[in-house]
């Protein structure tokens, strides 16, 4: 569910075609050494981190590249599942098991996961809009509002695991 006005919704490409290049995007992470994949925001540009968290039902490590941007301390993400429907299982993940690390393009972080409350969403939210024309109009796809997710550092520096 969107914010803005009721503009049409913007081309996205097939599922299938979004995953594959999900696939390849982690692929290239790896292969690389996590030298190429991840990069820090910019003016009115976001930036990507490899969130990993612990699986709500394994309890095995989960990682996943995320948008996100800095807001302070905190780093700022939303919770779509490619903009279809349902949350990505690394929100769920997080909502279930909230300590987790990032790896940025300068290091790794412990954080901790949460929804941001409906003030921070309301201030957050334009901040999207401003790192992507279309995104309202991505959200606008889905039936239920798009959670905007904090994550904040937690203390103990760099340590590997969530």
């Amino acid at each position: 569910m969107s914010d803005g006005q009721g503009t049409k919704a913007p081309w996205l490409p097939p599922r299938w075609f979004i995953r594959l290049a999900w696939s390849v995007h982690r692929g290239l992470y790896r292969v690389t050494g996590s030298r190429v994949g991840l990069w820090r925001p910019r003016e009115h540009r976001w930036g990507t981190l490899l969130l990993t968290t612990t699986g709500r039902r394994t309890g095995e490590q989960r990682s996943v590249i995320i948008a996100y941007f800095e807001d302070g301390p905190n780093l700022v993400g939303v919770a779509m599942n490619g903009w279809g429907e349902g949350a990505p299982a690394w929100w769920l993940n997080l909502q279930a098991h909230p300590d987790a690390s990032v790896d940025l393009a300068d290091g790794r972080r412990l954080v901790r996961g949460r929804a941001a409350t409906d003030d921070e969403r309301s201030r957050l939210w334009p901040r999207w809009r401003e790192a992507d024309k279309n995104f309202d109009a991505h959200a606008a796809r889905r039936s239920s509002e798009t959670t905007v997710v904090v994550l904040e550092p937690r203390p103990g520096g760099g340590s590997p695991t969530p």
